[in-house]
């Protein structure tokens, strides 16, 4: 007869809030196994009777067919004397002090849930926030963990008979779903200043998006600001109140057909669209002119995402829907009822409202497809706080990026948990969304820092608060080269233990350089602890500071003195220059006055955008250069290359002249922006293969990481991972983490580690 056995296994990874237990229950009694499972503050607890061979088929089946939204990173088992227990049960979960576990994020309606909205039949039927098991809300709920409703924003809602008999049903798909409702117990909808609630409130919604109107909408997240995408004039207004100049748009359609109408999507995209993720996807459009003109001016791409929320999916018809985050430009998004009634009053005509808390706000992800894998742009909800498993077992350090697209990183274990994007770390309102978010991190994840690290540069509002954060908690601070963080976020999320350094091609607008100079075309070898500028395009003043980022003829002007370029009237950046502010720039260039050097390659950029008259001034960061991506022919074209001289301390000083210089002789041959497009951007890949290669010869280095901003640009991408292929190079790019300053606290939390 066999012997019995029990075990105790503790699981951790993202194993709360994926209906783990219920999963766990299931197995259990199919086996015929007796004890428990519960959810603890460090993860999974289980304690598993029975004979040897059923606990490993256990044990086996845990690991190959965990939940869908669950993930596994580690299960540790270890032998106790059995009870005799006789049944299998669960457990009620039991906070803890200092232990923690990752926490799901925020997931896409299910497709059982979805049939259970559209039939008539149904008791949830067209119920805006029914969910399972397997989908809703997650992240934006939590107060607490253990994931229980007790630790929810669901805490106030009671739970009728039916639902109660579901929520402990092990059989059913309600079990355990910590948001379960339907219309007799849950949240309900209604529309301000209207006295319309739930089905009237929706279908005055559909009636007032359809009239033109603008409605700010509470979803899961935050609020949006919803208009027709069709509707010229609703889109305009839209746009004018928002303050959001050229700045693309967000849409949301009803389903994938409708997006087809509008752009080309391959099988990646649609697998990205279709995923429990739900992001924005960025996708090359079609000549439609249904969709209003202002909805993307300016660029090939738009932004499509497809409804995530039962409430989404109840509005959605034919035409799709402007859904941009609800707040006005630069401001954090918009999060609770009253506030939303007062910061959103001078953009929205209606507000749809529901009275389930959003306890953390959480924006929409961004994501392009690059070579059938994702590169992240914008990473929040669906993603977040998904956590980046560390290399090895770290302390508690806080990271808290930069200025633009401003998250943080805490650390805690082997695990790296990264915040949603803040926004631009730019005015009060975004500093008090770090703040309250920083303050639900350390209070789910357990953990105090024990250091602080921001960048390098004096006048970052994050490094103001960084500095007076280490001040009052008493806790050392370190800043970290902006472009060396760019590199080590890359390395960290590839798992790299930081053993050996790699060459780091870190190319962005702008980081503070250790010279007090703006960089930006920076090419390192870099570990986590220390880093090497072995390259950098060589310096051009940059006339009147960060005015040059707005008017990147600014720019232009300034590349073509360097280059020693005459400023002729038929060149697109200088007839579109004011004839009095050429003449002072002229004068400010040749005396050095109110010009900060800059080795930017996101300015270089800027300036050939300008040069060739494809943007002379830029409403929205990076447009510029964003435009001359989009302008340009796919295919690599030679014709252009820059010239590498020996400059100080041993660097290579990448000269972009001769490069400017066959750029106005194709400007003059009236050669097509397509055509010079193209030939800039090969010429880029070139230069990066061609100093990767020089710098391989010296060092024995072949891992090179392309990190930073200008990175987002897939085309600029694609050519340098192929110059860099041929050349024999191994290449890191960006999966888990935006390449842009989203991503940059990874970087410096690893490098503060390190030190």
């Amino acid at each position: 007869m066999p012997s019995t056995e029990r075990w105790q296994l503790r699981i951790q990874g993202v194993v709360q809030g994926v209906g783990f237990r219920p999963f766990v229950y299931n197995l259990a009694t199919r086996h015929h196994l007796a004890g428990f499972v519960s959810n603890n503050s460090d993860g999974v607890h289980i304690e598993i009777e029975g004979d040897h061979e059923k606990l490993e088929t256990f044990r086996d089946d845990l690991q190959t067919q965990p939940p869908p939204l669950a993930r596994i990173d580690s299960i540790v088992i270890q032998p106790i004397p059995a009870t005799g227990d006789a049944a299998f049960r669960i457990h009620e979960s039991a906070a803890q002090a200092g232990p923690s576990t990752p926490v799901s994020p925020d997931v896409a309606t299910c497709p059982d849930c979805l049939r259970e909205l559209f039939d008539s039949a149904d008791r949830r039927y067209h119920y805006p926030f029914l969910n399972c098991t397997n989908c809703g809300p997650r992240f934006t709920i939590i107060r607490d963990i253990p994931y229980d409703r007790p630790f929810t924003t669901m805490a106030n809602f009671a739970m009728c008979p039916e639902c109660d008999a579901e929520y402990h049903d092990p059989a059913n798909r309600r079990f355990h779903a910590q948001p379960n409702a339907c219309p007799q117990c849950g949240p309900y909808v209604w529309l301000h200043p209207t006295d319309l609630k739930d089905e009237e409130a929706l279908a005055a919604v559909r009636q007032s998006l359809a009239d033109g109107r603008i409605v700010a909408i509470k979803g899961i997240g935050g609020f949006h600001l919803a208009c027709d995408a069709t509707n010229s004039a609703a889109t305009g207004e839209l746009r004018r109140r928002k303050g959001r100049g050229d700045k693309p748009f967000a849409l949301m359609a009803r389903d994938l057909d409708v997006i087809r109408q509008f752009t080309e999507v391959n099988h990646e995209e649609a697998a990205l669209l279709t995923s429990r993720e739900r992001p924005i996807v960025l996708l090359r459009r079609k000549n439609n002119p249904s969709l209003s003109a202002l909805v993307a001016p300016g660029t090939a791409l738009l932004g499509f995402m497809l409804p995530y929320s039962p409430l989404h999916h109840l509005l959605l018809a034919e035409r799709p829907l402007v859904m941009t985050s609800g707040n006005l430009s630069d401001e954090p998004i918009a999060r609770d009822n009253d506030e939303a009634l007062s910061r959103l009053a001078p953009l929205a005509d209606l507000f749809l409202l529901h009275n389930r808390d959003i306890h953390v706000v959480c924006d929409d992800s961004v994501i392009r497809i690059h070579e059938a894998r994702e590169l992240p742009i914008r990473r929040a909800r669906g993603y977040a706080p998904l956590p980046v498993k560390l290399p090895w077992p770290v302390q508690t350090v806080l990271a808290v990026g930069a200025e633009l697209k401003s998250t943080f990183c805490l650390t805690k274990g082997d695990y790296a948990y990264m915040s949603p994007h803040l926004g631009d770390m730019e005015n009060f309102e975004t500093l008090q969304a770090l703040e309250r978010s920083l303050a639900h991190f350390r209070a789910i994840f357990r953990c105090s820092p024990a250091r602080v690290i921001c960048d390098l540069h004096p006048g970052y509002l994050s490094t103001r608060w960084a500095t007076k954060f280490a001040d009052e908690n008493r806790l050392p601070l370190m800043q970290v080269q902006h472009h060396h963080a760019h590199v080590a976020a890359l390395m960290a999320e590839h798992g790299l233990d930081g053993s050996e350094p790699v060459i780091g091609v870190s190319f962005d607008g702008t980081g503070y350089g250790t010279d007090g100079a703006i960089w930006g075309g920076e090419i390192l070898i870099a570990d986590y602890a220390s880093f090497r500028r072995a390259a950098r395009l060589k310096y051009v003043p940059m006339p009147g500071g960060d005015a040059a980022i707005k008017r990147p003829y600014r720019m232009a002007l300034a590349h073509l003195h360097a280059a020693g370029i005459p400023w002729d009237p038929d060149l697109p950046c200088i007839s579109a220059t004011p004839a009095d502010e050429l003449r002072v720039l002229k004068r400010q260039l040749e005396t050095r006055f109110n010009c900060a050097d800059t080795s930017s390659m996101g300015r270089l950029f800027d300036a050939v955008a300008s040069l060739v008259g494809i943007r002379h001034l830029a409403s929205y960061e990076a447009q510029a250069a964003i435009e001359l991506e989009m302008v340009s022919q796919s295919q690599p074209a030679d014709g252009y290359r820059f010239d590498l001289l020996e400059g100080g301390e041993g660097e290579v000083a990448i000269d972009p002249a001769p490069v400017l210089q066959s750029i106005v002789t194709d400007l003059r041959g009236q050669v097509s922006r397509p055509l010079i497009s193209a030939r800039f951007h090969t010429a880029v890949a070139g230069c990066i293969a061609e100093v990767c290669t020089r710098l391989r010869k010296q060092t024995g280095n072949k891992l090179v990481a392309l990190t930073g901003g200008v990175f987002q640009n897939v085309l600029l991408l694609k050519f340098a991972k192929e110059r860099l292929q041929q050349a024999g190079f191994s290449i890191l790019t960006h999966r888990l983490v935006p390449p842009n300053d989203g991503g940059l606290a990874l970087g410096q939390a690893m490098i503060g580690l390190k030190r």
